[in-house]
């Protein structure tokens, strides 16, 4: 246990187990609904344009959740980093060349990392392929359970029942409506932009 601490935080293993531990936050908090599992797919689609879109594309890793692909890709990293170093760094008397050179294991580390993550998401692309032609063609007007803490015009989950495991949706609704979890809500309208569903309550519903 010793020696796995010891090289898990030094340089440049320390980089992915930093990392590392803040995907396992993050996934704690997706889990208690907090956050939604595709969060940063949202903002990466118009920051990864040109060719950031197009290698992650050639890699087939596009149609993932970006999350799950960065966990992957961190932790194949330091599966990479951490071996590296311990068969080969902590063996050398390096002193202040590790710097240089850890920074170099680094690198070569994430771009070794992409073939295992692309080989296990690659089974992973129809399933999310086939939720996202689900979730957004005609769910309109059924019924599903709020699973975040709150919904809001920006942030939101409502867990739809398929007669499988269900389809987690991205939901938005003024704040004042006071939507929170375990609340029954509509589905109304598809906000295209923001790729979630506007909610109302099955009362509003109803009356319209």
């Amino acid at each position: 246990m010793e020696i796995f601490l010891q090289v898990s935080l030094a340089f440049p293993t320390v980089i992915f187990s930093f990392l590392l531990c803040l995907a396992v936050v993050y996934w704690v908090i997706v889990a208690f609904g907090l956050i939604e599992v595709d969060v940063l797919d949202v903002e990466a689609d118009s920051a990864l344009e040109g060719p950031a879109a197009a290698l992650l594309s050639k890699l087939k890793l596009r149609d993932v959740p970006l999350t799950l692909v960065l966990t992957l890709l961190f932790f194949f990293a330091w599966f990479i980093s951490y071996f590296v170093d311990l068969w080969l760094l902590s063996l050398l008397p390096l002193e202040w060349l590790r710097y240089p050179l850890g920074v170099v294991i680094a690198v070569l580390a994430l771009i070794l990392a992409v073939a295992p993550t692309r080989l296990l998401c690659a089974p992973l692309r129809p399933l999310f392929l086939k939720l996202e032609v689900t979730s957004s063609k005609s769910v309109l007007g059924q019924t599903a359970v709020v699973r975040s803490g709150r919904v809001t015009a920006s942030h939101g989950e409502a867990l739809l029942e398929d007669g499988g495991a269900g389809l987690i949706l991205r939901v938005r609704a003024e704040e004042q409506q006071g939507f929170k979890r375990g609340d029954r809500v509509v589905l109304l309208e598809y906000l295209e932009a923001q790729h979630a569903y506007r909610v109302i309550t099955e009362e509003e519903f109803r009356g319209i």
